[in-house]
């Protein structure tokens, strides 16, 4: 891997002889070998990708649909410096870039990446699987974007671009078949309803299998999915400076629990122990180690679990988004109303064990209302935008624990007849809650041709939340041990400025200084105490950053280069730590952060029909002083921050005198090991790790039809993508990956 980083280093060495030089003569090129041009939304208008001076991978339809991404964290691995993971079914993603992002799973908390669909801010976690289906294209972008998208972009942003009505018939239908009974249905279709006035396109997904994962107490197949969604978009053109976009969507996820492996912790004989206490790695398997109630799970196959219950994580979803966009004179106005009402009810065995230590019930709903308005000028020297955005978001909880109850019979009497018994942490725990959001923001970027080729970008962003807890923590589901109301408004400035040099006509420089802010708010999870819930502070981070980006040998090799530095503050951190026995979760703010790296990106096709790309990252992201209750994680590395990683594909196309076309591709990715929390410890962390995938796609002439075989983990890792511990009960809850899938598929297009 270091060998890989030394030669994108002597790429970046030898970039400005080779820019030169092909200036100078430029060789004579089959047009078919020549890279394609990518168009991107990322500033809020349109432009060419390679015209951006941000550090920004587009994924188009077809890398998205070859890659198999049917939600967000298929999106893992595909772009340099990307991690997302999740341990909950179809909701809380966990997403970092840069090592930046946030592990909270409960809903009040937000990323420090911000996810957008069609230029809509999705704030809610509980809603982020839903728009990944019938898609133009993903933008990830890469650093702080604290001026057009400002919320929570610490860390970046990704926007996903859906397919929009056209005014001729087109579409598509799709089917996947694989591993684990899985059956992927896609389909797509629109066109005109009344000629260059009135388009409409309708949209909608299946996906169901049977589950990867094995319960030994019943036999039944688990970790199982199935959701369906649907989207529906009407395109109004009443004259040809006016569109306005009308979009509903719907989504609801009928798929299993999480079913993680469960991993014992406390030695029930001495020989077992580790040096910290906790059972040593020899003796995981073994039958030495138990949890809180004597049990251990001895069978070493990660995808055998051993449950009670095999719980529902049921998610409803639907919205709705209307854009109006209309020129006056030079001007672009702007209009994007939005609301959003998704709800959650997941029942899950958390302890994946087949006795009743721990059961979780997670009723949540949050309805998002926002409105942005923009004015812009895309003039020859000066390019501007300004504009304003308010979000009202309501999110409601009433989440329980209900811990330990196989022990109730031995607390059972006839002045306790329930058998709760909280000196012994045997007890229901109910936490309701209701937090209002209220977000305010004025923005304003201008982009200024200062001298020949040399371009000025500054921007600055105000932003303010109003926010209002109203907190219960509540045993036995009726006596209230304590309540928390409180508001407070957060606000702070962030914004750009930077400047960008076109050294050639596909040959460009940047630098830049970002300020990027995530506001604070209440915690979300369960608490034991009030000041569990008091307010943490805003998160800032100072990021300055340095790339090239170049169209070379005659549009045959596109090579992008990053290089970045943030100093963070007050990050917003989430851990668990063993308070009074029982697991408490935390999220507060880590003093500071100092992370660097470099990233490289190269896309080549060297001769007609061979396709090749390449993406490199390398990261330094550690605490800088982190004291939590007591604790101290100064010196740290940061959670889902490797330290290296790379994705890789290559596809080759054969045009055979028939017409058909067979293009057999393989991808790769790789990354170093990588650590689930803040504490750093061992058996929290995964090791290193290589992805391969593939396929061999037959289309027919014509293009209307597509056929093929697909696989994915071909060399069939079982690589952790959480690991979650509840030390008080002695076990950790460890997510694996899906094993090696391999299937068929079968598309048509009109």
């Amino acid at each position: 891997m270091r060998n890989l980083l030394i030669g994108t280093g002597a790429a970046a060495l030898l970039w400005s002889g080779t820019a030169a030089a092909q200036t100078a003569s430029e060789p004579q090129e089959d047009e078919t070998a020549r890279l394609e041009s990518i168009v991107v939304t990322a500033q809020k208008r349109t432009e060419n990708v390679q015209d951006v001076p941000i550090a920004i991978t587009a994924l188009s339809a077809s890398t998205l649909e070859k890659q198999r991404v049917e939600n967000v964290t298929s999106l893992d691995n595909l772009v340099p410096g990307l991690r997302i993971a999740a341990a909950d079914a179809a909701a809380n993603p966990k997403i970092f870039i840069r090592g930046a992002g946030l592990n909270d799973f409960n809903p009040t908390s937000s990323s420090g990446v911000g996810l957008y669909a069609d230029g809509v801010y999705i704030g809610s976690p509980l809603a982020q699987y839903s728009a990944f289906y019938d898609l133009d294209r993903v933008e990830v972008l890469r650093g702080p974007q604290g001026t057009l998208y400002g919320r929570n972009t610490t860390g970046g942003a990704i926007n996903v671009i859906a397919k929009r009505p056209t005014f001729s018939p087109e579409g598509y239908a799709s089917i996947e078949y694989g591993s684990f009974d899985a059956l992927d249905a896609t389909f797509g279709f629109g066109g005109p309803v009344v000629s260059d006035k009135l388009a409409f396109r309708l949209a909608g997904q299946y996906s169901e299998d049977e589950g990867y994962s094995t319960n030994t107490v019943t036999g039944n197949k688990v970790n199982n999915a199935e959701h369906y969604a649907l989207r529906g978009s009407l395109l109004y053109t009443p004259d040809d400076k006016t569109d306005v976009l009308l979009t509903l969507n719907t989504f609801t996820n009928l798929g299993g629990a999480v079913q993680p492996k469960s991993r014992q912790l406390f030695p029930a004989d001495p020989s077992a122990a580790g040096a910290d206490g906790v059972c040593a790695p020899a003796y995981y398997r073994s039958g030495l180690c138990t949890d809180a109630l004597g049990f251990a799970d001895t069978n070493p196959d990660p995808y055998k679990v051993t449950a009670d219950i095999e719980g529902k994580d049921k998610i409803s979803l639907w919205s709705a988004a209307l854009t109006v966009d209309r020129e006056i004179g030079d001007l672009t106005l702007t209009s994007i109303t939005a609301y959003q009402d998704v709800e959650r009810r997941a029942h899950e065995n958390t302890d994946s064990s087949p006795l009743q230590m721990l059961e979780a019930y997670y009723f949540n709903n949050q309805k998002q209302l926002s409105q942005e308005l923009r004015l812009a000028s895309d003039g020859e020297k000066l390019k501007w935008v300004v504009g304003a955005y308010y979000m009202n978001d309501e999110t409601t909880s009433d989440s329980a624990y209900d811990i330990l109850r196989i022990l109730r019979p031995l607390f059972v009497s006839p002045s306790n007849p329930t058998g709760a018994s909280p000196e012994n942490s045997v007890i229901f725990l109910g936490y309701p809650y209701t937090q209002e959001t209220d977000s305010y923001a004025v923005f304003g970027q201008a982009d200024y041709e200062i001298a020949p080729r040399l371009f000025l970008t500054a921007g600055l962003r105000w932003s303010a939340d109003e926010k209002s807890m109203d907190y219960s923590t509540i045993a036995e589901q009726a006596v209230t041990l304590f309540t928390y109301q409180a508001d407070k408004t957060f606000s702070d400035w962030s914004g750009k400025i930077g400047l960008k040099y076109d050294l050639t006509d596909t040959t460009n420089l940047f630098a830049s200084y970002s300020r990027g802010y995530k506001s604070g708010g209440f915690f979300g999870g369960n608490a034991d105490s009030p000041e569990q819930i008091e307010p943490y502070n805003n998160e800032t981070v100072d990021a300055f950053e340095v790339g090239s980006k170049s169209d070379l040998l005659g549009n045959r090799l596109r090579m992008n280069l990053s290089g970045f530095y943030y100093d963070y503050q007050d990050i917003q951190a989430y851990s668990t730590v063993e308070r009074g026995g029982l697991t408490v979760q935390v999220l507060d703010n880590a003093a500071s952060a100092e992370m660097y790296g470099a990233e490289a990106e190269f896309v080549a096709r060297p001769i007609a029909n061979l396709d090749l790309s390449l993406g490199l990252a390398w990261l330094h992201a550690e605490y800088g002083d982190y004291k939590s209750l007591g604790d101290d994680y100064s010196g740290n590395k940061m959670p889902q921050a490797p330290e290296f990683s790379l994705t890789g594909r290559g596809a080759y196309t054969i045009d055979l005198d028939s017409g058909f076309q067979i293009t057999p591709s393989v991808d790769v990715s790789y990354r170093s090991k990588v650590y689930f929390d803040s504490t750093n410890r061992e058996r929290l962390s995964d090791p290193e790790l290589w992805l391969v995938g593939a396929e061999l796609s037959i289309l027919t002439p014509g293009g209307h039809v597509e056929g093929g075989l697909w696989g994915r983990n071909l060399t069939d890792e079982a690589y952790l993508t959480s690991a979650n511990p509840i030390d008080s009960l002695g076990v950790d809850l460890l997510t694996y990956s899906r094993p090696r899938s391999v299937g068929v598929f079968l598309r048509y297009r009109y």
